[in-house]
């Protein structure tokens, strides 16, 4: 790419400077003092390519370097470690109806509001089946060069699902030489054995640069029950099983009341293991003086596991008649005659719960395969301008199963005929269970598939006015194939429809940034795109800079947004869910409540606005702080009513109208309970960001903060708050890491993360969470040029995480606080 003329200020350094250093990254300052000449470059955020990264909207740069100083082995885990990560997403330690998936989410606003890029163009969606986010397993951490985290609204740029921020992968190109890397970590308990090596190539090929690297790592199993902090499970679900809430009696024959619970954490997993293999590739050439050519390739496989306890099988069993023979469709008269009312009255049916040990736990397992081709030409005019065509696509295939699935049919008829067996108390064989058609392996499928068809053209002209206009054609598709035992509703899980669904959009966008004055810039863009599900959607974005001395400067940008309901969200059709829900009736003798969740193929789009407002001041010689006010407003948000709310508005009478909402009685029928996805929803959040960062010959020091003022969803305040539905929203997170080199080849790296604590209400009950601090240390040793060792600790003080009572998994919330442990690990790399 040609060089271009620009003037280079204090405060482009100031700006850079705290970019630079927020989250301990490193940013290369593209012209000294006095050197008239820079290349322009692309920044996240923005089409304009720029000589200065003082745009109006923050933005966070991670670098690779600062990723393998801190021992991270995931996108999810360096994400999930930023303050403005907030309320619930998916990774390592979700064992529940994850997928194996591992998701991010900006400002606590859901993971389907982060967009998710690679090299300035979308990721397709991935996990298992139809899905609206991206899984972050599937990109290579051996691949990155930096993340850039764009923390302001940008529909007006880059579309759909930039509601909330975008995540942009920037990957390594222009590398020429070999290196193999190979990372290892173990936690003190001495589990969780996890590994990884990877290899990557460059070299000059064909008048141009080809990278080609290759990535496998194994993340190891921590069983729940093998941490301290882990309570016993307490399930009503039983081994040998309970009828009318009543559980055999071996002594004297008949029925008791149940004494006993199933403690499920022996058999569920604390971190769920994984095997990653990923093969990328990219290549850049000039194929004429003014036209380069590039593109890349990426291809993931991930093969997952989670574990849980048995199958808790719930099945309503008829009551035969007084003096009525069993003809294999009721329980006879000797099971049934402690269940007789004061009237001699027997009920109808009877509930037969059993933890089915004798099956053994259930084993999740996921196959997934992601595919991504990018390719592009640009071309540099005389004018100072560019075009550039770009096309892209991608897909996502997945096999998943579960293994000692429960036949709730076939199983209910096997109490029938086999009554005195199944309600003696006593195990059931295995192989019994088997040869009745009692126990199953569940096999489902899905996928997702997206084609991009991309042009602009972009500059600068006499004026220093930088435009940037282009058009872009998506097509998005999914499916997802339940199991046809549970699409029947046969299996004890909950039942579930298929999915399957596409659509299509154009889009047309425009942007500028104009210098007013030497001191005064503005910045503006508008998008149209049309959809082919519901029309078309505009918006538009206004940004401002202005420089009050050489060392200090205001931003600002104010802007809408939108979302276009997801293939899953339209055409999801029925399907259950177990939620952590309290029964203010008090009947239901589980935590866990069967909610049935609906999709709607007449949704619209969500819309936003959003502003963002700070400074950025060069306090110093090598002292930059920078602090930004931020705001969004999501209207027509597409969401599920919150069901516990719904739950006791209808228990308390105070608005009868909520038990209609979810679909249950006055009296407490919670059989049929529904939670429907409309665009009624609503979020309000605000906060402020500050990040203090400084430099000298020794040491570099950033403090890195999130102040939560606001965050209201459908009318609930949460900040401030914790569950094991909504996840964390703690007011205050903050990120203080110092780095220093103690000597050419040795430098030491001390992070810790901060979390305010929270309160919540569980079951009637209020608690609180206490203040939580992690600390993390590690050192890099260059041994020579060409060789590199870096070791660890995470969580060095091993502090457990909060109790969360209404968490949802180890009486916490696993994506808030640290299940796993003190860790040690150690990576290793050599350059040839």
């Amino acid at each position: 790419m040609s060089l271009r003329t620009a003037r280079k200020n204090i405060v482009n350094r100031a700006v850079m400077f705290a970019l630079a250093t927020t989250s301990v990254t490193t940013v290369q300052v593209f012209a000294e003092e006095g050197v008239e000449e820079v290349e322009r470059i692309a920044v996240t955020g923005s089409r304009i390519n720029r000589t200065d990264i003082e745009s109006a909207s923050p933005v966070t740069v991670i670098s690779s370097d600062f990723i393998a100083q801190s021992g991270f082995t995931s996108v999810q885990e360096i994400l999930s470690m930023q303050p403005a990560a907030a309320g619930m997403s998916l990774g390592a330690t979700s064992n529940n109806g994850s997928g194996g998936s591992a998701t991010v989410n900006l400002r606590g606003m859901g993971t389907q509001r982060t967009l998710v890029l690679m090299n300035g163009r979308r990721m397709v969606a991935s996990g298992t089946g139809a899905d609206s986010s991206v899984d972050l397993n599937t990109i290579p951490v051996s691949m990155i060069q930096s993340i850039e985290i764009l923390k302001d609204g940008a529909s007006a740029v880059y579309g759909s699902d930039a509601i909330a921020g975008v995540v942009n992968i920037i990957t390594k190109k222009d590398y020429v030489g070999t290196e193999i890397t190979a990372d290892g970590s173990i936690t003190d308990k001495g589990d969780g054995e996890s590994g990884g090596l990877s290899i990557l190539h460059g070299s000059e090929v064909a008048g141009g640069n080809l990278v080609v690297g290759l990535q496998y790592s194994n993340r190891g199993e921590i069983i729940q029950s093998d941490r301290d902090f882990v309570p016993a499970g307490e399930s009503s679900y039983v081994p040998e099983g309970s009828l009318g809430g009543m559980v055999p009696d071996k002594e004297n024959g008949g029925w008791k009341e149940r004494d006993t619970s199933y403690d499920y954490t022996d058999d569920s997993y604390a971190q769920t293991p994984n095997e990653l293999f990923s093969l990328f590739s990219s290549f850049n050439t000039e194929i004429a003086d003014d036209t380069e050519l590039s593109f890349d390739l990426m291809y993931t496989r991930r093969e997952s596991n989670q574990q849980m306890a048995p199958q808790p099988a719930a099945i309503d069993l008829a009551v035969c008649l007084p003096g009525e023979a069993n003809i294999g469709n009721c329980i006879d008269e000797k099971h049934t005659g402690q269940f007789v009312d004061e009237d001699g009255n027997l009920p109808d049916e009877l509930l037969y719960k059993r933890r089915m040990t004798d099956a053994g736990p259930r084993i999740y397992e996921q196959t997934t395969d992601t595919y991504r081709a990018s390719i592009g030409l640009t071309g540099f005019l005389s004018n100072d301008s560019q075009w550039d065509m770009s096309a892209t696509y991608g897909r996502n295939d997945s096999k998943d199963s579960v293994g000692n699935s429960i036949h709730a049919g076939n199983m209910e008829q096997s109490i029938y005929l086999n009554q005195d067996e199944w309600f003696s108390g006593d195990p059931m064989n295995s192989d019994f269970l088997a040869s009745e058609g009692i126990m199953y392996t569940e096999q489902n499928e899905g996928g997702n598939e997206q084609f991009i068809l991309a042009a602009g053209y972009s500059g600068v002209n006499q004026y220093d006015l930088g435009y940037a206009v282009g058009v872009e054609s998506r097509f998005e598709s999914g499916y997802y194939t339940p199991d046809l035992i549970t699409q029947a509703g046969e299996s004890t899980a909950a039942q579930q429809d298929p999915t399957e669904g596409n659509y299509s959009v154009q889009s047309i966008y425009g942007e500028i940034s104009l210098p007013v004055t030497d001191a005064f810039t503005v910045e503006a863009a508008t998008r149209y795109d049309n959809y082919s599900t519901f029309g078309g959607a505009a918006t538009w974005k206004l940004g401002a800079t202005y420089s009050i001395t050489d060392g200090l400067m205001l931003r600002a940008v104010a802007a809408t947004g939108f979302r276009a309901p997801s293939v899953s969200e339209l055409y999801g059709g029925d399907s259950g869910s177990f939620d952590y829900l309290t029964d203010p009736w008090g009947r239901e003798e589980d935590e866990q409540i069967k909610v049935n969740y609906t999709s709607d193929a007449d949704l619209q789009p969500e819309e936003s606005e959003s502003f963002t407002a700070g400074v950025v001041w060069e306090v110093a010689e090598g002292l930059s702080t920078t602090m930004d006010y931020w705001k969004f407003d999501i209207t027509n948000a597409i969401s599920r009513v919150n069901v516990q709310n719904e739950m006791g508005q209808c228990f308390s009478g105070t608005n009868p109208a909520s038990c209609e909402t979810i679909n249950i009685t006055p009296g407490g029928d919670l059989s049929d309970m529904t939670s429907t996805l409309t665009n009624i929803g609503q979020q309000n959040t605000s906060g402020i960001d500050w990040n203090i960062s400084y430099a000298n010959d020794m040491f570099k020091v950033q403090l890195d903060t999130t102040y939560l003022l606001e965050f209201e969803e459908d009318g609930i305040s949460y900040e401030g708050t914790i569950d094991g539905n909504m996840g964390g929203y703690s007011q205050l997170k903050s990120n203080l890491t110092v780095s220093t080199e103690l000597t050419d080849d040795l430098t030491l790296l001390y992070t810790a993360n901060y979390i305010q604590g929270m309160e919540g209400n569980a079951w009637g009950d209020e608690y609180a969470t206490d203040d939580v601090i992690y600390h993390n240390v590690s050192a890099a040793y260059h041994i020579n040029d060409d060789w590199q060792v870096t070791g660890g600790i995470k969580n060095l003080l091993d502090t457990e995480p909060e109790e969360v009572p209404d968490g949802n998994d180890m009486n916490t919330v696993p994506n808030i606080y640290d299940v796993v442990g003190r860790t040690f690990f150690i990576n290793t790399s050599y350059k040839f």
